[in-house]
């Protein structure tokens, strides 16, 4: 039976004050039915029964005091700056309080008015004034009086906190109770949560400070509950309409254990348990769908390399595709080495590809000539057919469309398995909750003998020891590189730019060096003759953009320098990192910068303390929070009104276990929340 949630849906023009310019103002909010209402979240509290006493006030610094308004005046300065200012007093001591072009102030208070008043307090002509960015009048008829504590919301113009806050007290007093708890009292009891109506009252006004944080805590649980709740039904869809139209492949295994025992290294166990679970999804007859996710360096390639020759032995043919020439030809030259030795046939197809080859190439996959077919986007061009295709593997799966996906999994004649890879390193509680409808496999350990990338961070003030290092490395026999946030110079921002830097070590620098040029804006076989001779050693220094975060392997690049590294994000300087350290001897990464805020200097000396990408996600993910992890839209990271992804990653593995134990929830509820919710648009993740 479906659950009648229609009064939540009541147009918030309907409240008590709200006419038609106002109910404007609320949409530009988001704010449009009384559901919205309920879920506009304050953005901080102000507790006025715990403000300073007048005598308390520190010069300097922001206060939050109370105080009765004693007199009040309004002067215009010559400049036509309109100043408001009040004399309040609390029976020790008084202050000025001061608006600037505010002038309806002068209106709205009078002399005997309490008032609670935030602002820095500045000296003026020798004077004490606190010039103030919020208030609150505190009679007997505000919400804020009743309950001691002031919250202020996110608001937009046409709409002032006092006039939020009673739209917001009406709401709460009216519908609080009448809200639907998802999640039953035993359950509630057992992950330490408090009931919906009790959340809701004390998110908006709670009668301590202290009642904030748990009601916060169970409405975040409550998006995160319907979240995945919406997740798995995403999964059980997509699982029940494939099953069984996939091929339960049987035979390769022999292949696979000829191409380990060729490998010139040991798997680790990382590798050995992800191998074991593709092998065991590619036994079965549904179609895999899988995310393999591990670090740089963690060895992804040779585990899709092993999944690729099951296939091959099997019977089958592999389309292995990447979003750059780059990276194509860095993992066909891998499955040529790592495959050298047993009878499965590679090819490579980039745009670039001559006329002539890419016809023989493409009859030779149509006829099953090949095993393997590497390339770019020119494998879902519509010449391009496979006789028996049984496995896809998209690197940097991200980086992709939906429909560029599908078109390739949409070249095999029945359901090929699909097997994405990722080295952008996600918090795995977070990897397994984007990922509605796929299975998640994380290498999280990186091959032994590798030496760690030591990491350090200079100044400007510094640069000539670092050309000095550069130069004796480059002596030693070893490549550089340098990587610039811009190609060109810009007058707007005092960066870099990776053409004249280049310039400036060539000729003035390193004049007897080889120093090389690559960025995002060459064209691509200008970009890939480059990295060739780079990998061939003929470039000892290669001046680039952040466009080598991957897809150029030379185990003989040795040094890593980053400019301007506060202006990059975490995972990038990560990524960036990753392409030293890819041989037997000592690399380093050296990131050199001016950072402006604290947070840029937790960034920078974080990537002195750790190598591993999955703790640099976690914190990059709880400084810059989810809008900015990365790019929302590139890696479909949710918005939601109260969970914070930064913040609640805890939350959210409690979620997990709830579900995965059997958590129950009436779904018809369910369905009838996540409708409110919107989380139509928090479960697609393939965009």
């Amino acid at each position: 039976m479906e659950v009648d949630l229609s009064y939540l849906e009541k147009s918030i023009r309907f409240i008590k004050g709200v006419g038609p310019g106002r109910f404007a103002s609320l949409q530009r909010l988001g704010i449009e039915s009384v559901w919205d209402m309920l879920w506009h979240v304050p953005r901080h509290y102000f507790d006025w029964a715990a403000a300073k006493g007048l005598d308390q006030i520190r010069v300097g610094q922001v206060n939050t005091v109370k105080g009765i308004v004693k007199s009040i005046s309004l002067t215009k300065s010559a400049r036509g700056t309109v100043v408001v200012k009040a004399w309040l007093e609390d029976g020790n001591a008084g202050i000025v309080a001061v608006w600037f072009n505010q002038r309806y102030i002068k209106q709205v208070l009078h002399p005997g008015i309490p008032i609670l008043v935030t602002g820095k307090v500045n000296m003026i002509r020798g004077n004490p004034e606190l010039w103030v960015s919020q208030y609150e009048t505190l009679n007997s008829g505000s919400p804020a009086y009743r309950v001691g504590i002031v919250p202020f919301y996110p608001s937009t113009e046409g709409l002032n906190q006092r006039v939020l806050r009673s739209i917001a007290y009406q709401v709460v007093q009216e519908y609080a109770e009448k809200y639907p708890d998802i999640i039953d009292p035993v359950a509630r009891k057992r992950i330490g949560l408090i009931d919906i109506e009790s959340a809701i009252r004390n998110l908006h006004f709670p009668k301590n400070v202290l009642d904030v944080e748990p009601a916060r805590r169970r409405l975040a649980f409550e998006e995160l509950l319907l979240w995945q709740w919406n997740v798995r039904q995403l999964k059980n869809r997509a699982r029940g309409e494939l099953k069984g139209r996939g091929v339960a492949h049987l035979g390769g295994d022999e292949l696979v254990e000829q191409v380990i025992s060729a490998l010139p290294f040991q798997l680790t166990k990382a590798q050995r348990r992800v191998l074991a679970e593709i092998r065991d999804d590619l036994t079965r007859p549904d179609p895999m769908n899988r995310l393999l996710q591990g670090d740089v360096g963690s060895g992804k390639t040779v585990v899709a390399a092993l999944a690729a020759a099951k296939m091959a032995g099997d019977g089958y043919q592999i389309a292995f595709m990447a979003p750059t020439e780059i990276l194509a030809v860095q993992h066909y030259n891998s499955l040529l080495r790592l495959v050298s030795r047993v009878p499965i046939r590679v090819a490579l197809l980039t745009g670039k590809t001559p006329y002539s080859e890419k016809r023989k190439i493409v009859e030779m996959a149509k006829r099953h000539e090949l095993d393997i077919l590497v390339g770019t986007h020119a494998l879902i061009t519509d010449t391009v057919e496979f006789a028996r295709l049984g496995l896809v593997v998209i690197d940097e799966q991200q980086r992709f469309g939906v429909k560029q996906r599908a078109s390739l999994v949409g070249k095999g004649k029945g359901y090929p398995d699909t097997l994405v890879m990722s080295a952008t390193p996600i918090p795995r509680t977070l990897a397994l909750a984007l990922c509605g409808d796929m299975d998640v496999s994380i290498i999280d350990e990186i091959p032994p003998g590798r030496k760690r990338v030591r990491t350090f961070f200079i100044t400007e003030a510094a640069k000539s020891k670092l050309y000095q290092f550069i130069r004796r490395q480059v002596n030693k026999g070893r490549q550089v590189y340098i990587v610039c946030p811009l190609v060109e110079e810009s007058e707007k921002q005092d960066l870099l730019a990776a053409t004249s830097l280049q310039q400036e070590l060539a000729n003035c620098v390193f004049p007897e060096l080889r120093v090389g040029l690559l960025h995002g804006r060459m064209k691509s076989p200008e970009k890939e003759a480059v990295a060739e001779r780079f990998r061939q050693g003929l470039i000892d220094i290669l001046v680039t953009t952040s466009v080598i975060e991957v897809g150029i392997d030379v185990a003989n690049a040795t040094v890593m320098v980053v400019e301007h590294a506060e202006r990059f994000g975490l995972a990038q300087l990560h990524q960036l990192r990753g392409r030293v350290g890819r041989g037997g001897d000592q690399s380093y990464c050296i990131l050199v910068g001016d950072p402006k805020t604290e947070e840029a200097r937790t960034r920078l000396k974080l990537m002195e303390t750790t190598n591993d990408g999955f703790e640099i996600a976690r914190a990059d993910l709880e400084m810059r929070g989810p809008g900015d992890f990365w790019g929302v839209r590139q890696h479909g990271l949710p918005q939601f009104r109260v969970a914070d992804l930064g913040r609640d990653t805890h939350l959210l593995e409690t979620v997990h276990r709830e579900i995965a134990a059997g958590l129950t929830i009436d779904e018809e509820l369910a369905k009838a929340l996540s409708r409110l919710h919107r989380m139509e648009n928090k479960v697609n993740y393939n965009q």
